[in-house]
């Protein structure tokens, strides 16, 4: 909004933006005018996606967890969980995560484990700002070849 004021001569000086009276008692950057919390479930979804992404990663979470999560995912209106093997211990400004993945035969675990640990990281910190302090990865099964699937796994996209 501007205003146009009259000096002596009557004519009209250049337009002048009017300024919230907020905005003057505040001053400062509007980041600082509050607190944001993250919730666990969050940082959990994020790190399980950017997991299922890695090549390499067959299943997130143990047999039991898969198991329990097969089922659930039968019901009608039931949600596949993308968080299932992940959990994270989110502070004000650090997040910490666990994840345990299956993976497929033939493939380094050691490059695997590296490559989900760079992703999660990535993604979490770019969608969250917080910094993750640690990513304990534990490979719990190696989907072999000729194995049935318990349930099948898809990538989310």
């Amino acid at each position: 909004m501007t205003d146009m004021t009259e000096n002596r001569g009557g004519e009209s000086e250049t337009p002048v933006a009017r300024r919230s009276p907020l905005a003057k008692r505040s001053g400062g950057d509007p980041g600082s005018r509050g607190r944001t919390t993250i919730a666990d479930g969050v940082v959990e979804k994020i790190a399980g996606l950017a997991a299922r992404d890695v090549d390499g990663v067959h299943a997130m979470g143990s047999g039991i967890s898969r198991t329990f999560g097969a089922v659930r995912d039968r019901v009608p209106g039931g949600a596949k969980s993308v968080s299932r093997g992940v959990k994270a211990e989110v502070g004000e400004v650090q997040a910490a995560l666990d994840l345990e993945i299956v993976v497929e035969y033939g493939v380094s675990i050691a490059d695997v484990a590296r490559d989900v640990r760079e992703n999660v990281i990535t993604a979490v910190e770019r969608m969250t700002g917080l910094e993750v302090v640690e990513v304990n990865i534990a490979v719990s099964d190696v989907k072999l070849p000729d194995e049935e699937e318990e349930e099948p796994e898809r990538r989310i996209q």
